[in-house]
């Protein structure tokens, strides 16, 4: 249901590719590399041993106790926050950073948010001897500057770019210029489930691994699967790492979480959902968050990796489906969110994280106390330690 059909990687009437056509050569290139790379046994067998042994696969289902007295049903985090550099995003990185080198890529470059994404294609270039520069909006680059630092010991080039809102759409804006530029040699190493094909399609393969883990553990740990998943929703490859492998299990309820901003009605906010406005943006024809006129709006998020007015199209589709579901959290809830987990279970979740645990607190009672939910806690929060100490301050 799920999958990209034959029209060049589309899901239902989302997807696609709207590129300049000096980046379609490029983008067959990079479709054929892994198509070659998904059939060579000896290409998974090192991916595997780099997600084992490099990365830190598989990750513990942890059962959450005091956090499920709190939210009232039986909450399991998926420890993704446990992986090296502190996020889901390293599987991705370090699949599509292989793949650069077989394609004989000596430059990789990335779009960040939050700021994991960058460290994590900077962990993997270090680890592959790959050329790497990293684009941050600059604004994004102020709330996340332990994560620009950790870049730059990593040996990548930090570009923060001054244009627009200065947050993720601006820095993926700046990584396709440069990818147009310089494609001979580099490697676009695009970290969510968004832009041309056969990116959305590629990234949530390498993601894919998550719920994979998830549904064997699921069956170990219960006995059963899951009743409920949820994840937080900016491009969406957490929450699509977590759901793919349960697409065919019809009892398995999934809720993808937007940001919610400073809440709906004030218009600062990143839920794309709500709105149902079809555009193009990156490379992607999806849900966007656009005026009457067709231009993008800007986003607001107290979360930098939520803060991105485009979700993935095979997230679009299985709203349309039906399959999953998408709510939203604000700003306040996922604050709070973070602060009780962190007291509840001594683990800080990455404000992004924080949005679907927010959701749990706010929805678990109804689910019941029996009710087993899994919750991808994608990242850590050690990135996001001074912004909220900074909001907490100004809110006292």
């Amino acid at each position: 249901m799920s999958d990209a059909d034959a029209r060049a990687g589309y899901f239902g009437p989302y997807g696609g590719r709207f590129v300049p056509e000096t980046l379609i050569h490029a983008l067959d290139e990079l479709e054929r590399a892994y198509a070659e790379a998904c059939a060579d046994d000896a290409f998974q067998r090192e991916l595997s041993l780099v997600l084992r042994d490099f990365v830190g696969r598989p990750t513990p289902l942890f059962h959450a106790q005091r956090l499920s007295e709190a939210a009232g049903c039986q909450v399991w985090l998926k420890r993704e926050d446990l992986l090296h550099t502190g996020a889901h995003k390293i599987d991705n990185t370090v699949g599509q950073c292989l793949l650069a080198k077989r394609m004989g890529k000596p430059r990789v470059i990335a779009e960040t948010g939050a700021g994991q994404h960058g460290v994590a294609t900077a962990a993997a270039a270090a680890r592959f001897g790959l050329e790497c520069v990293v684009y941050m909006g600059a604004e994004d680059a102020r709330r996340q500057r332990l994560n620009v630092e950790r870049m730059r010991l990593l040996g990548a080039e930090v570009r923060e770019v001054d244009a627009g809102s200065r947050t993720l759409k601006d820095a993926i804006n700046e990584a396709m210029r440069d990818w147009v530029t310089h494609v001979r040699t580099t490697h676009y190493v695009l970290g969510s489930v968004l832009g041309p094909h056969p990116f959305p399609s590629m990234v949530r393969d390498f993601h894919r691994v998550i719920g994979a883990e998830a549904r064997e553990q699921c069956l170990a740990r219960m006995g059963r699967l899951p009743d409920v998943l949820v994840a937080c929703v900016g491009g969406g490859s957490n929450a699509i790492g977590l759901f793919h492998a349960f697409l065919g299990d019809a009892g398995v309820r999934m809720v993808g979480v937007e940001a919610g901003g400073a809440g709906l009605g004030s218009g600062r906010h990143a839920a794309r959902v709500p709105e149902h406005s079809v555009g193009v943006l990156h490379g992607t024809r999806t849900l966007v968050l656009q005026d009457l006129h067709g231009q993008i709006r800007e986003t607001h998020s107290v979360s930098a990796g939520l803060d991105y007015p485009a979700l993935g199209p095979e997230h679009a589709w299985l709203h349309d489906q039906g399959r999953v579901e998408y709510s939203h959290a604000d700003d306040t809830e996922a604050l709070a969110a973070f602060a009780l987990l962190a007291q509840r279970e001594g683990i800080l979740p990455a404000l992004e994280s924080s949005h679907a645990v927010a959701w749990v607190l706010r929805e678990g009672a109804a689910l019941g106390p029996d009710a087993q939910v899994v919750v991808n806690l994608s990242g850590r929060g050690d990135k996001d330690v001074a912004e909220v100490l900074r909001l907490r301050s100004e809110r006292a």
